[in-house]
């Protein structure tokens, strides 16, 4: 019988299980790297890269919310794309969400209506702390019935005014119209698995646990040939003492270099946004965590 010979080199203090682990994390974030779509750049309170929005609506609408931000402090951005690049609409509204910062840090008041016109899809993503105002069925009710019946028309600007008609209604603690309309025309509120989600769950965990399975397994139910080397399922396992140890085998390792993952995002203070044309808007360093809606059309 033909006998494979696995080789795993242990650098320094990390046990082969540990080494496992991080080669695993590190895929995940080079599969996350490639298949992120860039971020747009925060312009304003209306960023409409798709050029969807007609002049007019966008002018009133930078206007409105600009007031309503004076009112208290709770921050609303519009934005467009012609894109998702192939990211599913929640992970990439997230991310600009915290990219951008929006709301005050603290506060986590900050809301992002997000527009993918190429994808044909939309979301309200909402900040921590309007959670529990601006709720997850409020969303789902301003998505379908403000935005979806004028995006299906080929109303943009339609569709978006009024959605920001109703969150500022909502946010404003008159939330009464909008849920009476809902309850005139119910929508469905349970959020279906994204195939592709479940699909990334299973090879993970696939690799995950198989990694660790192979990492600590045949030290445990297999037969032990010498120090370090273990045969276990027809198959020989070696583990390599690092570089002091008497084994100069090449092994596998992680290969990760001394540098860290990071955000990028930086410090950027609370702006009102009352500046002029020459810029200064940004957000106040709030984060969302997921809460929120999404629909298509």
């Amino acid at each position: 019988m033909t006998t494979r010979t696995i080789r795993l080199r242990r650098p320094g203090q990390f046990s082969p299980a540990i080494q496992v682990v991080l080669a695993t994390l590190a895929l995940l974030l080079s599969g996350f790297a490639v298949f992120a779509a860039e971020l747009p750049v925060l312009t304003g309170r209306v960023v409409d890269n798709a050029g969807i929005i007609d002049a007019s609506t966008k002018a009133a609408l930078t206007q409105k919310l600009a007031d309503f931000e004076k009112k208290g402090s709770d921050q609303i951005v519009v934005a467009t794309i012609p894109s998702l690049g192939g990211e599913e609409i929640e992970p990439y509204a997230n991310r600009l969400f915290r990219f951008w910062k929006l709301g005050q840090a603290g506060e986590n008041n900050g809301v992002l209506l997000l527009v993918a016109k190429n994808d044909h899809k939309m979301r309200i993503e909402v900040g921590y702390g309007l959670e529990g105002t601006l709720t997850d069925l409020h969303t789902k009710l301003i998505i379908e019935n403000d935005m979806v019946p004028a995006f299906r028309a080929g109303d943009f600007s339609g569709g978006i005014s009024k959605a920001v008609d109703d969150m500022v209604m909502v946010l404003e603690g008159h939330p009464e119209e909008l849920e009476a309309r809902g309850k005139r025309n119910p929508v469905d509120s349970s959020t279906p698995i994204d195939p592709i989600v479940v699909v990334f769950v299973i090879l993970w965990a696939t690799m995950f646990f198989g990694g660790l399975a192979m990492a600590v397994l045949p030290p445990m139910f297999g037969t032990k040939l010498s120090p370090g080397v273990y045969r276990w399922l027809g198959m020989t396992f070696r583990y390599g003492r690092g570089p002091s140890g008497s084994s100069g085998s090449s092994g596998w390792s992680t290969g990760s270099s001394g540098g860290g993952w990071s955000s990028g995002s930086s410090s950027s203070g609370w702006s009102s946004g009352s500046s002029s044309s020459g810029g200064g808007f940004s957000g106040g360093g709030g984060s969302s965590g997921g809460g929120g809606s999404s629909g298509s059309w």
